[in-house]
């Protein structure tokens, strides 16, 4: 992932893609760092978004996947997880046995920003840890 460094094989089940009209495209590792892209170009008309389907790991149209967000199952690069599926079966029973609400895209962009703040923070903090052992 361009933002976070995270390898996109090893989160293929959150990895997502956008692809712009200009041509232009950037994968990213989550939801978060779609949704950066999103605001650093905000001149850029998305042409189409795909999302990992977070039990098959296909990447599937984020825009008609059925999300889950919250739950107790660890988000990736955010505290409150969000999670994409193909469909809304898979959706229900993942919430079923892990928490959360099933939710649209829109919904789940939405509880994306509102969680950047303490999210960055978050990830300011992990990185910040992992250097101090580094340098130990």
């Amino acid at each position: 992932c361009k933002y976070c460094g995270m390898d996109r094989a090893k989160f293929s089940h959150s990895r997502m893609l956008i692809e712009y009209e200009d041509g232009t495209s950037v994968g990213t590792c989550s939801v978060h760092c779609v949704a950066v892209d999103l605001s650093l170009n905000i001149d850029k008309t998305p042409k189409a978004i795909g999302a990992g389907d977070y039990n098959t790991k296909a990447l599937i149209d984020a825009e008609k996947a059925v999300w889950v967000i919250g739950g107790s199952k660890p988000g990736v690069m955010t505290k409150r997880a969000k999670w994409a599926f193909a469909d809304k079966g898979a959706a229900e029973a993942f919430v079923k046995e892990n928490q959360g609400k099933v939710a649209s895209f829109d919904e789940a962009m939405k509880a994306t920003y509102e969680d950047m703040n303490d999210d960055t923070k978050m990830i300011r903090e992990r990185r910040k840890m992992r250097q101090m052992k580094k340098a130990e």
